[in-house]
């Protein structure tokens, strides 16, 4: 796409993010956990549930079911974005994860205590909708932005989603907590209302960016590897790419570490708050939208602290953040205490994840035709996170019996990806270095 920085285009990209973070919102952070834990708590089990026929804590089969749902991912992506590449289609891909996520979300509408399975196939179902969503989404970037304008338009999108997904919370609040307002008397039906319309809201708003995208350029490299091979393949070919970039392979372990600790503490953040603080569904909403509301602040903060810092320091510092957030967390017991880590969880949480994102999208070469296959390998990198992550909390939680020392294993991930940060800091140095003798 040669006309770049369209105020048109760019914001239209934006919007994708508007209709899904809604999911991430309302089915990943509020309303399902809190629903979930509410209607597989009982006094007869527990905290145990039955799924087709096995015993699990409830908040573990959650974990599991997510952790399964990004593995599928990682086996998908690369086979899709390679077809993507060849006939410049990404586009079709993106839509067909919108339409499987929130036809998901719609179904959680008859989530209930009798229909476990349904629902965590569901839940499972919408998380594969919105990663395998994101991965095209992302790979538009650097077609629609040129490198100096990566930072803020990266930031854009976050906020766009932060925004988007706090107006709909906003409306199933209403319906959460004042039910009798619109004759609501059965306590279960506002939430599972609230299923529906992130699924309504997803794909409604996503017809914004549907209609202005361009459906991508086709990579006109010939080939003779079958579809199946053909992504893995790509894979390695961009992998073999990658170890030639000096920044860029030591980026990704480190984006790999500590996105293990950034992308669990944002799934089980709130099962953790109903389960350890006994919080109720009103006040995690409030948590939550203290955290979106924050996080905005911090997309745009990050951004321009990169601009005189660059993305690295900022990305130290942030993952210091985090690293005290996982002690905090540790030691929390009122929940006052939980209220103050969500501000700083907020702070955070936008930024890392917006400068990750134009950190790695600034150190691919420019005007690389193959963009989808090298967003592949970051959102594989991502999804692996992810996988790990979340089994590593589950698992902690079941064999230690407490999600606090979950949050410690989280913590070990954070300093691992520190340290590389470190590595990746004096790489950085030595190639701006290297080039400043050059151009003498």
């Amino acid at each position: 796409m040669e006309n770049k920085n369209n105020k048109k285009t760019i914001r239209a990209w934006a919007f994708f993010d508007w209709a899904n973070s809604a999911y991430n919102l309302v089915i990943t952070s509020t309303i399902f956990p809190a629903y979930y834990v509410a209607i597989t708590t009982n006094h007869a089990n527990g905290d145990r549930v039955n799924f087709f026929g096995k015993s699990f804590v409830n908040t573990a089969l959650s974990d599991y079911a997510l952790s399964a749902a990004y593995l599928v991912m990682v086996l998908l992506l690369p086979i899709l974005s390679s077809i993507a590449d060849y006939k410049g289609n990404k586009k079709i891909f993106m839509l067909f994860f919108t339409l499987l996520g929130s036809a998901a979300c719609c179904a959680l509408f008859n989530f209930d205590k009798d229909h476990l399975e349904m629902g965590i196939i569901c839940f499972a179902l919408a998380a594969i909708g919105y990663s395998g969503g994101f991965v095209f989404y992302n790979s538009y970037l650097p077609e629609i932005a040129t490198v100096d304008m990566q930072d803020k338009v990266s930031a854009k999108g976050f906020t766009y989603g932060y925004i988007g997904s706090v107006l709909l919370q906003l409306i199933c609040f209403l319906f959460v907590l004042k039910g009798e307002w619109f004759g609501i008397v059965d306590k279960t039906f506002a939430p599972r209302l609230s299923f529906l319309l992130v699924g309504l809201w997803w794909i409604g708003f996503a017809m914004i960016p549907f209609s202005v995208l361009p459906k991508g350029s086709p990579n006109a490299v010939s080939h003779s590897h079958n579809i199946i091979k053909g992504g893995f393949i790509e894979l390695g070919h961009v992998w073999k790419k990658v170890k030639g970039m000096p920044l860029l392979k030591r980026f990704l372990p480190s984006f790999f570490f500590y996105s293990m600790g950034v992308q669990t503490i944002m799934l089980v953040a709130t099962g953790f708050a109903a389960k350890e603080l006994k919080m109720e569904t009103p006040q995690l909403i409030t948590i939550i939208l203290i955290i979106q509301l924050v996080a905005i602040l911090g997309a745009t903060l990050m951004s321009r602290l990169s601009g005189k810092y660059g993305n690295v320091r900022v990305l130290i510092s942030v993952v210091i953040l985090w690293i005290a957030v996982c002690i905090a967390a540790y030691f929390t017991y009122t929940q006052t205490q939980f209220y103050i880590i969500a501000v700083v969880v907020g702070l955070v949480m936008g930024g890392i994840q917006s400068m990750s994102r134009s950190t790695y999208s600034k150190y691919l070469p420019e005007n690389i035709p193959d963009t989808a296959s090298f967003f592949s390998f970051y959102d594989v990198t991502e999804k692996l996170a992810i996988v790990g992550g979340v089994f590593s909390f589950g698992f902690f939680e079941e064999i230690t019996g407490s999600p606090r020392n979950s949050v410690l294993v989280l913590g070990v991930f954070f300093i691992v990806g520190l340290v590389l940060l470190f590595s990746l800091l004096r790489a950085e140095r030595n190639v701006n270095k290297n080039l400043d003798f050059s151009a003498r």
